[in-house]
């Protein structure tokens, strides 16, 4: 596991903010320096740059900034999987079956890497309709969406809750260890005195994952006690259960020792100091022309909802609470990115220590498997980091449709911002779109061939099978040898497997993988978990004529970076039986492809 530790770089000091100045995205920025500053290549680690086969450790340097220009400066020669990705996500706002409904009214989306916006794309509406069963506005009165549009993130305020709670750690006023009622006394009752910060932060509090705060208690008073008297659903510590009310009593806790209301102490401890002009609680309303429209909510009596908060708790809290309510937009998100990236700095502006954002990113729910979690961050979550998925893949999705995920293996993040909830909640989920952006970013991260200028790549398609087959001879026991990048999803079969009977019938074919962190026997299928490092592998061949074929099997739902196989030889002894590299013509591919470095 590669974890954001242990940086091989100082911090140091940064450069002065002499000036800003915007760039064309809202809310990125970079500092008005000398033209040869200009030119500098702003941090970017030249072994990686545009590389997905060499995961980095640590953070980027300091002086990172987000800019805008040719992608090729940091590496990336194709884009196309980028702008495959930009044409899915217009697709799905827009799709061609009139049976099917939109996956969402409008979407926003960024990339960047090593510091450069490599993908921006604003597509759809963000008002569109005039009630929940979907009946169009009229056409001077929907509003397109362009790329400083400002989305209601949902549970991605949480983020900004566990950034602000990490805040007063740092500052001592507050222990992750300590239980929450030790700090807020009306929380220590039915079961939960022990209920400690670390367990909020990271779901195992036990506590039951919401209450309808809105609809069964009148004041805001009343629902903030309630959630202080609620009875845990699980012994604390035992189990993982994704909670609304672990955040909604943070930020309690965080107003209680800051003496500042929520909103105003991400103003002071965020926002503020990023210059994240867009992001906040309860926007004002000469934003509300550059503000997505979520939902009717007819139940709340409330309507179409714009430029109010979408959740209903946090609404009945003033529109102020821990684990939802901030709006932003993609621009400011990507300097947040980009922060915790650089290990808590941007621009000269530390917000967190880099000791800190390393705790962040640290699993701390190993024994709660597939529901890796930091303090406050989701990590390694296919489902909708799609091929940036890894150990120390850290981010978070909200309700409304929005996601963010950030790569510290590659340095890169990708934003998608949508109000799929517009006009309804009903109309579905938009993982696929989360997804896609995802993999478009990772698509066009390299996997370098590891000898000669070619390998064999086993395609990136769901509900699919590629094979890659030849054909050998062995007059005595011979060794097969190849190289071998495998990141796939857990699901998704990648096997050696061996035929004596013309293909009738396969047989996996057990191989060993020799990597960086040493050799893994397998059973004939493979799985990098994620560590995105090419291996050697090797395996015996009895006597005989065999087929041989690598296969790669999906499932119809989600996918890592893929399967890529290079220099394949068949050696008995001293004499060559197949040369994979001179040969080509050797093996017969379906669904595997040639790639070039």
């Amino acid at each position: 596991m590669r974890a954001p530790h242990k940086a091989g770089y100082k911090t140091g000091a940064v450069l002065a903010i002499t000036g800003m100045i915007l760039s064309g995205f809202s809310g990125v920025a970079y500092a008005d320096e000398s033209p040869a500053a200009q030119r500098n290549t702003n941090g970017a680690d030249h072994r990686a740059a545009g590389r997905f086969d060499m995961p980095l450790d640590g953070f980027s340097p300091a002086n990172t900034r987000l800019v805008e220009g040719n992608p090729r400066a940091v590496g990336i020669h194709d884009t196309s999987t980028i702008d495959a990705a930009w044409d899915q996500v217009e697709a799905y706002a827009n799709p061609t079956d009139a049976g099917t409904r939109p996956m969402y009214a409008s979407a926003v989306g960024l990339m960047a890497h090593q510091g450069r916006i490599v993908g921006k794309h604003a597509s759809g509406f963000s008002r569109l309709y005039a009630d929940g069963d979907g009946t169009k506005l009229p056409a001077d009165e929907q509003i397109a969406a362009t790329e400083d549009t400002i989305y209601d993130l949902a549970s991605v305020t949480k983020l900004f809750t566990s950034l602000l709670v990490m805040q007063q750690v740092e500052q001592g006023h507050l222990d992750l260890d300590q239980p929450y009622a030790a700090y807020v006394h009306d929380f220590g009752n039915n079961g939960k005195q022990e209920i400690t910060l670390r367990q909020m932060l990271t779901h195992t509090s036990g506590l039951k994952p919401w209450l309808p705060l809105w609809s069964a208690y009148d004041t805001k008073a009343e629902r903030i006690q309630a959630v202080m008297e609620t009875t845990p659903d699980d012994e604390p510590g035992t189990a993982y259960t994704y909670s609304d009310l672990n955040l909604i009593a943070l930020g309690v806790l965080v107003e209680q020792v800051t003496g500042q209301r929520l909103d105003e102490a991400l103003t002071t401890g965020i926002t503020g100091p990023l210059g994240l002009t867009d992001t906040g609680y309860n926007p004002p309303a000469s934003k509300l022309h550059r503000i997505a429209a979520t939902e009717y909510q007819e139940a709340a009596g409330r309507g179409m909802v714009w430029g109010e908060v979408h959740d209903e708790n946090a609404w009945s809290l003033g529109g102020i609470a821990g684990h939802a309510g901030i709006f932003s937009t993609a621009g400011d998100m990507a300097v947040l990115a980009q922060t915790l990236l650089n290990g808590g700095v941007y621009q000269g502006v530390r917000i967190l220590e880099q000791s800190t954002v390393e705790q962040l990113l640290q699993n701390e729910n190993e024994e709660f498997p597939g529901n890796a979690h930091g303090l406050g961050f989701e990590l390694n979550q296919m489902w909708y980091m799609g091929g940036l998925s890894n150990p120390s893949a850290a981010g978070h999705t909200g309700y409304t449709g929005t996601s963010i995920v950030i790569d510290y293996a590659s340095r890169s993040f990708a934003i998608l911002l949508t109000n799929r909830v517009h006009p309804s909640r009903t109309w579905g989920s938009n993982n696929p779109a989360r997804r896609v952006v995802a993999d478009g970013l990772a698509g066009a991260l390299a996997v370098n061939p590891q000898k000669g200028p070619t390998a064999w790549f086993g395609g990136a398609a769901n509900s699919s099978e590629a094979t890659l087959q030849t054909s050998v001879t062995v007059p005595d026991e011979a060794e097969l040898t190849f190289d071998v990048f495998a990141d796939n999803e857990t699901t998704d079969v990648f096997a050696l497997e061996t035929s004596t009977d013309g293909g009738q019938t396969w047989d996996l074919l057990p191989f060993a993988v020799t990597g960086p962190e040493g050799t893994e026997q397998t059973d004939g299928t493979y799985n990098n978990h994620g560590e995105r490092t090419w291996g050697k592998a090797t395996a015996t061949l009895p006597v005989g004529e065999h087929l041989i074929r690598w296969r790669y099997t999906t499932d119809g739902n989600t996918l890592g970076r893929g399967i890529f196989v290079d220099n394949i030889q068949v050696h008995d002894g001293n004499r060559t039986i197949l040369n994979g590299e001179r040969n080509a013509d050797a093996f017969e591919a379906d669904g595997f492809s040639l790639v070039r470095r």
